[in-house]
C-alpha cells in the first residue's frame, strides 16, 4: 500500500477506513494483495498461502466447500467460524465483513431453505463480487437463502434483535471502534442468540514501529487488540459465557509465506522473537442473555 510510513495514531477513524477500503477493493478487483501492490496473487492477502491451502489449514471441509462458487475464497480467513457457530437449520446468520461471500456460501446450505444468511461489507467492490457469484451459488444448491447489504460494522444495517447467529473471520481488528461493534453485534442478536468470531489478537503489545504501519492495519495484525481488551468490551456491552480459544493454524501459515510485508513485521521484532509470541488467531464465542424459543426446523424466536 502507499502511504505505509503513516502512523495509525495520527489519522482519523474515517481515514482509516477509507485506507482499509482502498486496499480490499484492490484484492476484490484482482489488482493484487492487501499488503501492497507487490503481491505475489492477486488472490491471496497478508501472507496467506494459496487459499485452499489457507482454509485446509484452518479446518474447512470438502463439504463446506461443495457449493463454493468459483472466486468467492480470496484467502482472507483466520479461523472457521461456521463451524464454531454450529448452524443449525432456519436459523439467520449475520456474517461481519463478509468480503467475497465466502462463509456466507459455506452458511447457506448448513440454515437450509428457512434459514437465511446476510453479509455485511462497507467495500463496494467486495460485494459486486460476491453479488455477482448468488447465481452460481443457486445453481450448486438450489438455495436463494444469501444476500449482501453494503454498511459499516460499526453501524450494521440490521434490525435489532433480528439475528440469532454472528460469525466473522478476520474483521474487527480492522474497526477502528472496535467496543462499538460489540454493542452492535448485542443489538441484532435475539435473546439468547450466539456469536461465532475469528480474528487476530495480540498476546503481548507490538513493537510500535508495527503498531504505527498502515500496512500492519490493513495485515489485520496493527489493529489487532488485546485479549483482556476484547474480553471487556464483550462484557461492557453485555455478553455472557465468553469464551476464547487461541487457534494457531493462520499465524503459521502467515509465518511459512514469502510476503514482504511479514518479512518487514519479522525484521522489526526483537533477536530471537517471532510473530506468534505477539500476534494469535482467536476463536471467539459468547451468547447474548435472554431466553431464546426454538421453532420448528430449528431457528431461535
Amino acid at each position: 500500500m502507499a502511504d505505509q510510513d503513516v502512523k495509525v495514531t495520527a489519522i482519523r477513524p474515517d481515514q482509516i477506513r477509507l485506507t482499509v477500503r482502498d486496499g480490499y477493493g484492490r484484492i476484490a478487483r484482482g489488482q493484487g494483495g492487501c499488503c501492497g501492490a507487490g503481491a505475489a496473487s492477486p488472490s491471496s492477502c497478508c501472507g496467506s498461502p494459496a487459499p485452499e491451502q489457507l482454509v485446509a489449514a484452518l479446518g474447512y471441509q470438502d463439504a463446506d466447500l461443495a457449493a463454493l462458487p468459483a472466486g468467492a475464497n480470496l484467502g482472507l480467513s483466520c479461523g472457521h467460524p461456521t463451524a464454531l457457530a454450529a448452524l443449525r437449520p432456519g436459523e439467520v446468520v449475520l456474517d461481519l465483513g463478509c468480503g467475497g461471500g465466502f462463509d456466507c456460501f459455506v452458511a447457506g446450505p448448513r440454515v437450509g431453505p428457512a434459514g437465511r444468511v446476510i453479509g455485511v461489507d462497507m467495500t463496494p467492490d467486495m460485494l459486486t463480487r460476491a453479488r455477482g457469484l448468488l447465481p452460481e451459488f443457486t445453481a450448486r444448491t438450489g438455495l436463494a437463502n444469501v444476500e449482501f447489504r453494503l454498511g459499516e460494522i460499526e453501524h450494521l444495517p440490521v434490525a435489532d434483535q433480528s439475528v440469532d447467529v454472528v460469525i466473522s473471520n478476520c474483521v474487527l481488528n480492522l474497526s477502528p471502534d472496535q467496543a462499538q461493534v460489540w454493542r452492535e453485534i448485542f443489538r441484532v442478536l435475539r435473546p439468547g442468540g450466539r456469536l461465532a468470531i475469528a480474528d487476530l489478537a495480540l498476546r503481548r503489545p507490538l513493537p510500535p514501529a508495527i503498531r504505527q504501519s498502515v500496512a500492519a492495519l490493513i495485515g489485520c495484525v496493527a489493529g489487532a487488540a488485546p485479549i483482556d481488551e476484547i474480553r471487556a468490551w464483550m462484557t461492557a456491552a453485555g455478553f455472557d459465557e465468553v469464551r476464547f480459544a487461541e487457534k494457531p493454524q493462520a499465524i503459521e501459515a502467515m509465518l511459512a509465506s514469502h510476503d514482504p510485508l511479514y518479512q518487514e513485521i519479522m525484521a522489526a521484532l526483537p533477536a530471537g522473537a517471532s510473530l506468534a509470541d505477539y500476534v494469535t488467531s482467536l476463536a471467539i464465542a459468547a451468547i447474548k442473555p435472554g431466553a431464546c424459543e426454538v421453532a420448528p426446523g430449528g431457528r431461535a424466536t
